[in-house]
């Protein structure tokens, strides 16, 4: 027969219950912290809690009883949408693939373009044009409800749009909504997407607007891709992009750089350190050439300006030189990216952007793809 020590056990008995508190107390904390922390994420991103991301929309639209469905590709997208769904497509911009805009066109339920571009301006609302001028806080002024409930909105500078070809449209807010139908559909068009975004979703009536435009039908379909969308069309390698005998070219241009190098190469005379008359800093230079760029809306040399730092930043990194034909740009980027040739040839050498909003947009996609580059 064993004998306890009832005074012993009692004594062991409190570290024993403090230490069950002790890890239920670190176990709720870790779940809380897990729950709490900021999730990171690009713009108009649905599970992104930063200032650009939409989850605080999105909640709130899943709180009102809207059956909310990311959608993370256009084959989502189309799958997802039906009659009594509203298609909401931002981040347009990484969606250039003309095939991929069709099948978006010609899916079922409403639409809403959120600062859309040219390019899919004309794939999915052919009627409407951009008029190039900027809107910033704005009165509905129109007979939409969405509108009229939400009162005065802080857009932040904002594309107004217009229709052409007799095209019947409600324009709201000096042009930056708009609203009309094509057949069964009913096409809304927001010139910006900040007033939707967490950071900006408690300005005037940023919110409510928000959650109107969104939240019209009890199934909305959020397809706002944080990547470059499309496929490949051929699997065309770098090798066979080359010209046959390209051998004898590269003789010729080692031949050429040793010749170059031999007759720069000399020296005149020792160096001469000379202070410079003026100190001008670097971001006060940046700053005056975008100036100048924006009052003679130079937008196709600030486009240009754009693509040439983003390619004399990329190619180091991918091994090829300043004067590298285009095709072997291509698809060495696309090796280091998520997109094809095609969509990189729209960012990289296309043509010079039509608005503000799209020059805004073409640099963050270039950002994007040199983020790509760079951490690949």
């Amino acid at each position: 027969m064993t004998i306890v020590d009832a005074p012993a056990q009692a004594r062991r008995r409190p570290w024993r219950l403090a230490l069950l508190a002790l890890i239920a107390i670190c176990a709720v904390a870790a779940v809380g912290t897990y729950l709490t922390a900021p999730r990171p994420g690009g713009s108009m991103d649905p599970d992104s809690t930063g200032s650009t991301g939409a989850h605080a929309l999105v909640a709130l639209l899943r709180d009102r009883g809207v059956d909310v469905i990311v959608a993370n590709s256009v084959d989502e997208a189309v799958h997802a949408a039906r009659p009594a769904t509203l298609l909401l497509f931002a981040q347009t911009q990484r969606v250039t693939d003309e095939s991929q805009l069709q099948r978006l066109a010609g899916s079922s339920g409403d639409l809403l373009l959120v600062e859309p571009t040219s390019h899919a301006r004309a794939a999915l609302a052919p009627g409407i044009r951009s008029t190039g001028a900027s809107v910033q806080d704005a009165e509905p002024d129109c007979p939409l409800p969405e509108a009229n409930r939400a009162g005065s909105v802080d857009f932040g500078p904002s594309n107004t749009f217009h229709a052409v070809g007799g095209e019947s449209v409600t324009s709201c807010y000096g042009g930056v909504v708009v609203r009309y139908r094509a057949g069964d559909r009913a096409v809304t068009m927001v010139g910006n997407a900040d007033f939707m975004t967490n950071g900006s979703l408690l300005r005037a009536g940023n919110a409510a607007l928000a959650m109107n435009l969104a939240g019209e039908q009890p199934r909305l379909v959020w397809y706002a891709p944080q990547h470059i969308e499309g496929s490949s069309s051929s699997a065309t390698s770098i090798f066979e992009l080359l010209p046959n005998n390209v051998t004898w070219i590269v003789v010729q241009l080692w031949l050429a750089v040793a010749l170059i190098a031999l007759w720069k190469g000399r020296r005149i005379g020792p160096l001469v350190a000379e202070d410079l008359p003026v100190v001008v800093r670097a971001s006060e230079t940046v700053e005056g050439r975008g100036r100048l760029y924006r009052s003679r809306r130079a937008r196709d040399r600030a486009a240009h300006a754009l693509r040439a730092a983003a390619l004399q930043r990329m190619l180091p990194r991918l091994g090829l030189g300043t004067v590298a034909p285009q095709p072997a740009v291509l698809i060495a980027v696309a090796q280091r990216s998520t997109s094809d040739p095609e969509s990189l040839r729209h960012i990289l050498f296309g043509p010079a952007p039509a608005t503000d909003a799209d020059l805004t947009q073409l640099a963050r996609a270039l950002d994007d793809i040199e983020r790509q580059v760079a951490h690949t």
